[in-house]
C-alpha cells in the first residue's frame, strides 16, 4: 500500500521560511518523478514544483525564485524548501507523484503564511 506523509508546515509570518518533508512508502520512490501540490481555501489545487527520477526540476510561475523542489532517494523522502513566504502561499501542501495518483493523496500539511 502507498503512503505518503506530508510533514513540516505551520504559521509562519510574511517573508518567513519553512522545509516541507514528503517521506513515501510502498512504491519504489527513486523511480518515480513527484510534485508538490497545493490547495488554498475556495480554489482548486494545483501542482507547484515538480521534481523527475534524476533531479530535473519545475516551477508554477507564483513560486520560482522562493520554493526549492529536492529528494533523497536513499531516504525515500523529497522536499520543498519555501523561502520569502506570502500571505497568497496560505494553503494545505500535498505531495503525489507527478501525474498524480488519485489513491495517493495523503492528509497534507498546512501553511499559514500571516502576521
Amino acid at each position: 500500500q502507498v503512503q505518503l506523509v506530508e510533514s513540516g508546515g505551520g504559521l509562519v509570518q510574511p517573508g518567513g521560511s519553512l522545509r516541507l518533508s514528503c517521506a513515501a512508502s510502498g512504491i519504489i520512490f527513486r523511480f518515480y518523478p513527484m510534485g508538490w501540490y497545493r490547495q488554498a481555501p475556495g480554489k482548486q489545487r494545483e501542482l507547484v514544483a515538480s521534481i523527475t527520477s534524476g533531479g530535473m526540476t519545475n516551477y508554477v510561475d507564483s513560486v520560482k525564485g522562493r520554493f526549492t523542489i529536492s529528494r533523497d532517494n536513499a531516504k525515500n523522502t523529497m522536499y520543498l524548501q519555501l523561502n520569502s513566504l506570502k500571505p497568497e502561499d496560505t494553503a494545505v501542501y500535498y505531495c503525489n507523484t507527478h501525474p498524480s495518483q488519485p489513491t495517493y493523496w495523503g492528509q497534507g500539511t498546512q501553511v499559514t503564511v500571516s502576521s
